[in-house]
């Protein structure tokens, strides 16, 4: 990721995570848009370790709230198995990514610039581990 307000969103939330996740970046791929999902998909599903918990963010997933969320990731967990959440490009997802997927979430029904589902995601990590260690962060009283 370039450096700019998107990455550094990230870094902040990426930085308070125990342990810290590790992101793997696909090059970008280039065609018609069925292409360019199938190429990406293909390299997001090579970068897989073979035991990984696939967590797919897809508009057509589960959208849950913050304290489910934290659920659903001590769950994940519990498995013992690398979590690896799949954030596609531009083009979204290809269908062979969401196949392989075990579960499939979404942050809401906007649609949100991948860079930007990124530090969502690593906020979102981060508050569910608070609520787990009920730390003060998340406020469930607030939406």
């Amino acid at each position: 990721m370039k450096a700019g307000p998107e990455a550094a969103l990230y870094a902040h939330y990426a930085a308070r995570l125990r342990p810290p996740p590790e992101v793997t970046e696909i090059p970008e791929a280039r065609g018609a848009p069925a292409e360019i999902r199938r190429r990406e998909g293909a390299a997001l599903l090579a970068a897989l370790p073979a035991d990984a918990l696939a967590i797919a963010l897809d508009l057509g997933g589960e959208a849950p709230d913050s304290l489910r969320f934290a659920a659903l990731l001590g769950r994940w967990e519990e498995a013992g198995r690398p979590l690896c959440f799949l954030i596609g490009g531009a083009e979204g997802l290809d269908p062979a990514v969401t196949a392989r997927a075990e579960h499939r979430i979404s942050l809401g029904a906007m649609t949100w610039p991948h860079f930007l589902v990124r530090g969502m995601l690593a906020e979102q990590l981060y508050r569910a581990q608070a609520i787990r260690a009920n730390h003060p962060y998340h406020r469930a009283w607030r939406p």
